[in-house]
């Protein structure tokens, strides 16, 4: 702190060959009336020339920039002009921590420069990605004729060029470099292959190698290091043998690149062990950096084992060989057993347990281990030792949490580490516009999609997906439309991931041409691609077109998955084709050795129970191992209530009260069949356990678009303010069927829809048919009308849409959650079965 003006003492500086640490002696103080009206400036005692390199060299090294700006900011204050070794020193701490603007300033007021100087500033550039300053800083360098450009020079600005990937301006320093002389040296040459390997030119890579007058163990691994970067690692493996046969010493760094090359190449088992006796015969077995690489390469390929085995032998362990080690869990198959993925939790215990300080990629490896293993609340202690440990920024751990979260159907808390991630990705919006997906909440996916959009942050592939996938919940005509618009601008209309996701979500709307359309102009067909077109032909009635397209699958040697059969397998269920259900069902077991899940069994028990067998479907469920699962029971009830079967319905229903006793569906079907079967008292005693323990009916909704508009209905609710005109409608649309159809007078009628006052009629128990009446009415008459349902449609409400098609002569498209109902001409597309 500066003394006071009125009483400031005078302090005598001391010469620079003065102890920096030795007390001035104590100066004579004035009278006050004869202090000077100024007091002279404070300065600092100047230190000796080498603690001040002391404190930049250490700058330097920690990336220090206030601790470079104390050395220099007391050079300044205590009156010390520095030659041209401590300017240096100082030039390389400023470019060091990134403080090039200093750096400039500095190197422009030095009056004298080195080599030593044009080399740090380049170099500072360098690590700035500043290549285009770099190179103007080299061409200053060469046109200043006081200094010589020397190796280290050149070295720099190849590396400028490699860094920024400008392979005309690395050739250019190259051929300077060859007009000097100075790429005869290994130095030199080295940094030539380096760059070219950068820049992705491997041919020149291997003359620069081919014509080196001087090669060290460097040349070989920066040759080595270029194939494994270029992804060519049989290539890699020839380089090696080549090593050796040429008396080259193999160490660490050559072993190591070796290997992560060959973690990525497939069907190298012998190659893997052949390098494995390499590692142990040169005596690198214990090294820790080659040991992660083999724990990494065996993990990567299924070699569990082995790479226990390696870890195991390992002395030292730090935190790369156990990153290592977790993520080779984490990346084991699709379906490993549960508990061989939680061996990377224990791991990671004991990681803790050695207190080794954990990375940010060990927290992002077992986090997506407990994503893998549904381990949700041992996540949830991770995730409060990411945020102990300050990793709670990183945009992949934050992505990891997402996942977590999402899985488990948590998505306020994927929403948090969302927002609490600073630096937000497109995977990071990707991931989180899924989780919304998944979670139901198809309309925050898009208005996150909208916020994206308007950040001018550019989408990928997989955002377009997750989004299509969001419009395929709503199902809404134009929202899909205005999507697919998008897709087709930005160019994604090129990806098949794209593809298969659009003709998803136009299948969900109900528009089969467009699927279809999208089908035949994707231009490279994948498994999915083939597997959806057959599921939307399917699902909307055209059974023989998805066995056809199967059997063309099977022409074209496509590869056929579980999701293919069972895109076949509904469409052999809903036509009716026991005998061939049955055949595909046998060869997915046994041509194609695929476990069918719960869906290919209910498939076969709708199958059944579609022509009648339902005695077979119930044996059939008995001999599946899945007789728990309510799904097929529910099918299996559906047969039962269309062939009248109530006896055996009610024993289902009673079966699905114990397998799901808080399923508000099960009360209701149980309480309707006691109805039908004339057992008031027990549906009575259903209805008040139901009331007992709290449940309530979902409500039926039903939604369309007209008019850009979205129309929502809830069966049973008058509080719409179009509903008056909207019942006047439907009953002139009734009482003009019943003028049309001949034999249709009783079915209309019996419906209860003759009576006059709103709210006692039977219309407002149906969303779908006042829907399709404002459809009928708002839409053109050449337009299908499209009505979305989330519970499966009444039999009265099937009956009636029916005559409506035909006295109409419109297409009435329903989508229920069983499948898509086409009504034309007065018939359905489902057959009255669903």
């Amino acid at each position: 702190m500066l003394p006071q003006r009125q009483t400031a003492p005078e302090h005598r500086l001391p010469s620079h060959r003065a102890h920096p640490y030795q007390t001035p002696p104590p100066a004579r103080s004035r009278p006050p009336e004869a202090s000077p009206r100024r007091a002279r400036r404070f300065r600092l005692p100047s230190l000796e020339p080498s603690v001040y390199s002391s404190l930049l060299r250490r700058a330097s090294r920690t990336r220090s920039l206030a601790l470079a700006r104390l050395a220099h900011s007391h050079m300044l204050r205590a009156g010390w002009r520095p030659g041209l070794f401590l300017r240096n020193n100082l030039l390389a701490a400023y470019s060091r921590c990134g403080d090039m603007r200093h750096a400039r300033l500095l190197f422009d007021g030095m009056r004298n420069r080195d080599a030593v100087s044009w080399n740090t500033l380049i170099a500072g550039y360098s690590s700035q990605g500043s290549a285009r300053l770099a190179l103007s800083t080299f061409r200053d360098a060469r046109r200043d004729g006081t200094v010589a450009v020397d190796r280290f020079t050149y070295a720099t600005v190849l590396a400028a060029c490699g860094g920024a990937r400008d392979g005309r301006s690395g050739r250019a320093a190259h051929g300077l470099a060859v007009v000097s002389g100075l790429a005869q040296t290994a130095f030199v040459t080295n940094s030539v292959i380096d760059m070219y390997a950068k820049c992705g030119m491997i041919d020149e890579v291997r003359l620069v190698f081919d014509r080196a007058q001087e090669r060290d163990e460097v040349s070989w691994n920066m040759l080595l290091s270029a194939y494994v970067r270029m992804g060519w690692p049989e290539v890699a493996v020839n380089v090696l043998v080549w090593m050796h046969r040429s008396g080259v010493k193999l160490d660490a760094f050559a072993l190591g690149g070796i290997l992560k090359a060959c973690s990525e190449l497939e069907d190298s088992e012998d190659v893997r062990m052949m390098l494995h006796g390499c590692v142990v015969k040169v005596g690198l077995d214990l090294d820790v950096f080659v040991g992660s690489a083999m724990v990494d390469t065996y993990a990567k390929n299924g070699g569990l084992e082995e790479a226990i085995k390696v870890f195991d032998c390992i002395p030292g362990q730090n935190v790369v060989i156990y990153n290592a080690m977790i993520a080779g869990f984490a990346r084991l198959g699709n379906e490993p057993c549960p508990e061989t993925r939680i061996e990377a939790v224990r791991l990671y215990a004991n990681l803790l347990q050695k207190r080794i300080r954990p990375s940010k990629f060990t927290f992002k490896s077992v986090l997506e281990v407990c994503n893998l293993t549904n381990a949700v609340r041992c996540g949830r202690q991770i995730h409060a030792h990411v945020i102990l440990s300050g990793f709670e920024d990183d945009e992949f751990i934050g992505n990891a949490l997402i996942n977590l979260y999402a899985k488990a159907q948590l998505v306020d808390d994927s929403l948090r580490c969302f927002h609490r991630t600073p630096k937000q990705e497109i995977f990071t919006w990707t991931s989180m516009i899924t989780a919304f997906v998944q979670d139901g909440h198809s309309v925050k996916a898009l208005d996150l999609f909208r916020e994206l959009i308007y950040l001018e942050k550019e989408p990928d592939q997989f955002t377009m997906s997750g989004v299509m996938n969001a419009c395929a919940a709503l199902s809404v005509p134009i929202t899909c439309e205005q999507i697919h618009c998008y897709a087709v601008k930005s160019g994604f209309g090129q990806f098949t991931l794209c593809g298969n996701s659009q003709i998803e979500m136009y299948r969900c709307t109900g528009d089969l041409k467009a699927a279809k359309k999208t089908f035949e102009k994707i231009s490279c067909l994948d498994t999915f691609s083939w597997s959806q077109m057959i599921l939307s032909y399917a699902v909307h009635g055209h059974e023989r077109e998805a066995l056809l397209l199967f059997r063309k699958m099977f022409d074209c040697c496509v590869i056929v998955n579980k999701f293919a059969f069972l895109a076949v397998l509904i469409a052999c269920s809903h036509q009716g084709l026991v005998d061939e259900g049955f055949r595909h069902y046998e060869s997915m077991v046994l041509d194609y050795g695929f476990v069918p899940d719960v869906n290919h069994i209910a498939c076969m028990v709708d199958l059944l129970g579609h022509v009648g067998k339902v005695s077979d479907a119930e044996d059939f469920i008995m001999r599946s191992g899945l007789e728990n699962d309510a799904v097929l029971w529910h099918a299996l009830l559906r047969a039962c209530r269309i062939h009248g079967d109530k006896n055996r319905g009610v024993k289902i229903a009673e079966k699905l009260m114990m397998l799901e006793p808080y399923a508000a569906s099960s009360y209701v079907m149980l309480y309707n069949l006691y109805m039908d079967a004339g057992k008031i008292s027990l549906a009575m005693r259903t209805r008040g356990q139901m009331r007992e323990r709290g449940m309530t009916k979902e409500a039926g909704i039903s939604w369309a678009e007209f008019g850009g508009s979205i129309h929502q209905f809830v069966d049973g609710d008058n509080s719409c303010s179009q509903k008056p005109e909207i019942f006047t409608r439907l009953e002139e649309l009734l009482v003009r069927v019943k003028q049309k159809t001949e034999n249709g007078g009783m079915n209309v009628w019996e419906l209860g829809f003759q009576a006059r006052k709103i709210g006692e009629n039977s219309i407002s128990k149906h969303g779908e048919l006042l829907a399709v009446a404002l459809g009928l009415s708002t839409s053109p008459n050449t337009a299908p009308v499209r009505v979305m349902k989330n519970q499966n449609m009444s039999l009265e409400s099937h009956e009636t849409l029916k005559l409506l098609s035909e006295g109409e002569n419109r297409e009435i498209i329903i989508r229920d959650p069983a499948r898509f109902h086409h009504f034309s001409q007065g018939s359905c597309s489902c057959r009255d079965y669903w």
